[in-house]
Formats: C-alpha cells, structure tokens, sequence
C-alpha cells in the first residue's frame, strides 16, 4: 500500500503585506523585490500561530477528504517555527481537531519539510503500521525574520498546508530524498544559547541569515539532479510528468529549473507573487490551490519537490486519485 492524497488544505493568514509597504520601513521598492524574486505581496500573522494555521488547513483537507477526525491515525507537522519546543505542534493541533487516536509528532527539515514528512506517511503505509494520516507543513517565519534586513523580510511569510492521505495501491511512488550538513550556514536561525548560572554573557535570540546566492546555485543544480533521478527511478521522462510543484523560494529559481529540464513552464505552477515563502508550508499550500483550481486530473502524473536550510532538498512522485 501507498499513501494516496485524498483531500487538501491550506490557510493563508488574514494580514496581506505588499512590496510597497515594506518599502515604508526597508530600503526597497516593489520593482525591486518583483524583478527579483517574481513576489509582489505575502501574509503575515498578527493573531494566527503556527497551531492555528495548522489546524484549520487540516479541518479543510478533511472536509474535502469526507473523513472524521477519530479516523486519523497520524498526524505530522513539519515546521521550523514551532509555536512551542514542547509540546509538539502535532499534539497541539491534535487537541484542536480531536484527533484521539492519532499518534502525533514534528519534524523539522525546513522548506524540504512536507516532501520529508509526506515520505514518512508513505512509509509507514508501506509498512502497514497506519491507515489514514494528515500530514501538514506550517510556518509563522515572521517571528524569526529581521525586518530591519531586507535581503530577507521581502521574502519570507507565514501560512500552512495540509494534506490526508490513506493507504492505497497508487498514490507515492518514488521519491529521492537528501541532507548536505556541511553547507547549513547557507540558511539558518540559531535557537536561544546556553543559559544558566554558569554563563556570563547572555545572549540575545538571532535572526534568521541566509546567503541567497548560494542558496540559488544549490537549488538549480540539485533540484534538476534530484528530479531525474526519481523519475529514472519508475521509468519516466521530463515529458511524463503532468505537473512539478517545486518550492515556492523565488520565481527565478524555478523557471531556471523548468529551462535546464526542458519544461514548457505551463508545468511549472507558482503562487510565490502571492504568498511569498512560506518554507516548509509552499509546496501543500500550492498543492491545495491548484486542487481547489481543478487543474489536477485523475491520472495526473505529479512531481512535488522542495529544498532550502540544512541544506535538504526532498522530491517525490506520485500519481493523483
């Protein structure tokens, strides 16, 4: 058995912020940021958390998926900007949704998080261990964005995505997944320092840093790398695939993918203008809009893939229901 996508979610925060009022309070314009990055406008969470977000993009992908909460059996977050170091945000939005019977946990692999999480549902179908999962990936990236930098508050944003999945026989096929730790300076956040009565120097919380050249020369090379090979993997072409619902990092970055593969950029959907980078919640958040859309098909043959801080990077195929 497989883990097969029967119903999607997302929840965007109520807060909209265009490139024109971020130029009130950086030193940028909206020409700028577009040209560069093909963003135009992002949400950003004044009274939503990363377990509110959740938790309404996982009552949305039920309500579409026609189940219950007592039928959910797992439920994992993938985040890197937990409301809480504990309790896990899963088990927070399982106390929201009532999930009972789920078993619930977080992992963190940053914008690569939802593929990573997706992977694990699949797995444990696989296995036989469970039957029906909600698998989410949420961020509220305000909270550890500097807004005084605009290298970087002009990019990232807040939102979630969700997806239920249930065993099958299609759904995930393939998938290539990969961690290249020597290269985590490119993108990271560091989390409070040691402090106890043993410190003297207490330190401030950082911002988060990322060195977005790197960043793009990683992404054009091993996202194409990554995709050939899960498809070498079931037998298939660049031409097989119906749609490839990439990272929503920057504009640029994913028509150089769709250039070095060959792929008529109508393949290539993007809502980055709109919602910005939301990390580890851009490819469910862009997965349900699509769905919601009708643009994806009985049969379709799907490539979902994400990549950012770890760095990590995270494709997998699928076949839609």
């Amino acid at each position: 058995m497989r883990a097969q996508i029967i119903g999607t979610g997302s929840c965007l925060p109520e807060k909209i912020v265009t490139n024109d009022f971020l130029s009130t309070i950086v030193d940028t314009s909206d020409e700028w940021v577009s040209s560069r990055t093909g963003i135009r406008q992002r949400h950003i969470s004044v009274d939503e958390t990363t377990v509110s977000l959740s938790a309404e993009a996982g009552r949305r992908a039920m309500e579409m998926a026609g189940i219950t909460a007592d039928e959910i059996d797992l439920i994992i977050v993938a985040t890197c900007t937990a409301d809480t170091l504990v309790p896990s945000t899963a088990c927070l939005v399982q106390d929201e949704l009532h999930a009972v019977h789920a078993t619930a946990f977080d992992i963190n692999a940053a914008c690569s998080g939802f593929v990573f999480a997706l992977n694990l549902a699949d797995v444990y179908m696989q296995a036989g261990v469970y039957r029906t999962a909600l698998v989410i990936g949420a961020e509220t990236l305000s909270r550890i964005v500097d807004w005084k930098d605009r290298t970087t508050c002009v990019l990232f944003a807040d939102g979630a995505g969700a997806a239920v999945v249930r065993a099958a026989e299609t759904g995930v096929s393939f998938s290539t997944l990969g961690s290249d730790g020597s290269r985590g300076g490119a993108i990271y956040v560091k989390s409070r320092e040691n402090y106890n009565p043993f410190v003297t120097e207490k330190k401030p919380m950082d911002f988060l840093y990322m060195d977005g050249g790197e960043v793009f020369k990683f992404a054009v090379k091993k996202i194409p790398e990554a995709i050939l090979e899960t498809l070498d993997k079931a037998g298939l072409s660049v031409d097989d695939v119906d749609w490839f619902l990439l990272h929503q990092a920057n504009a640029r970055i994913n028509q150089s993918i769709a250039r070095k593969l060959k792929i008529p950029i109508e393949k290539v959907p993007m809502n980055v203008d709109h919602c910005g980078n939301t990390s580890g919640g851009s490819v469910p958040i862009l997965l349900d809009e699509v769905n919601r859309k009708g643009m994806l098909k009985s049969g379709d043959t799907i490539v979902c893939a994400g990549f950012g801080s770890g760095l990590t990077w995270g494709v997998m195929l699928m076949t839609w229901a």
